[in-house]
């Protein structure tokens, strides 16, 4: 494979496996309580992650590294436990589409002004990225989603801010490192939740019957994360976040496919108009 494709194929990857991660987290909330649900999936990501350095002797990174990557995952818990919640208490076809909308956006300013112009093709590709995303999410037609209220739309878009801020960090602390920053910012993410659901004197865990789906959804979720990282390491932070963002077409298909959830046509749209996104960005 190309060098110069390196990237997309990271990129696309962060975004299947992140899709397919948000499905399992939301199908698992409305069945448990969230928080039980994330602290579950922060423990199984750890768990998969914690042999990697020292399978690859990755050393040790320095320590602003992993103050970095523990705020990055800080942000990235809050705003996966913001959009579980949305997931479970709304459709998937919108809740996740507008968190990947937003939380793509704050990433391209910062490389605008961080790494320079990208070019006019990519650039273009960038926007119809976004306008892919939007499409998926009109789950209700172009009109309805247009009109979507605050109460619908406030928990996708404090998930938006918080993923925001997760790429932007995660992607400052992983250019000498890969390993040790994921294995930095899963242990925030397990220390943040164990920490709220004892505080609010719950149980740690869902039921029994809820792990595998919620263990599934870390492990996918960590196997995205390093996807994500490894497609900033090889290209730049725009390309890795804007391909990461469109996670949503995976997880409303998945919804498509397994829940029975109707996808419209403006949903096609979107799927067929991130196909050319890729092209463009890819060229």
């Amino acid at each position: 494979m190309s060098l110069a494709l390196l990237p997309v194929f990271y990129g696309l990857g962060a975004a299947l496996l992140w899709g397919a991660a948000d499905f399992a987290g939301g199908v698992s909330s409305r069945h448990a309580n969230v928080y039980r649900v994330v602290l579950t999936a922060e423990w199984a990501g750890l768990v998969v992650l914690l042999p990697l350095p020292f399978i690859y002797q990755e050393a040790l990174p320095p320590l602003l590294t992993l103050v970095l990557a523990a705020v990055a995952s800080a942000a990235g818990t809050f705003g996966l436990t913001f959009l579980y919640r949305a997931l479970a208490e709304g459709q998937m076809s919108v809740a996740a589409p507008v968190s990947g909308l937003l939380g793509a956006v704050i990433p391209m300013l910062v490389s605008a002004v961080t790494e320079g112009f990208p070019g006019y093709v990519k650039t273009g590709g960038f926007l119809l990225a976004l306008v892919s995303i939007w499409l998926v999410s009109s789950g209700e037609g172009l009109g309805n989603t247009l009109k979507l209220r605050w109460k619908v739309l406030r928990l996708p878009v404090m998930a938006a801010l918080m993923f925001g801020a997760y790429f932007v960090l995660m992607h400052a602390a992983s250019r000498e490192a890969t390993f040790w920053p994921l294995i930095a910012a899963r242990t925030t993410g397990v220390a943040v939740m164990l920490a709220y659901v004892l505080a609010a004197r719950q149980p740690a865990a869902p039921p029994s019957r809820i792990w595998p789906l919620a263990m599934l959804g870390g492990i996918l979720d960590v196997a995205a994360n390093a996807m994500y990282v490894l497609a900033g390491q090889s290209g730049r932070l725009d390309m890795a976040a804007v391909l990461g963002s469109l996670y949503p077409g995976t997880t409303v298909l998945l919804a498509w496919l397994l829940l029975k959830e109707k996808l419209k046509s403006p949903q096609m749209a979107g799927v067929l108009s991130a196909l050319v996104a890729i092209i463009l960005i890819a060229a």
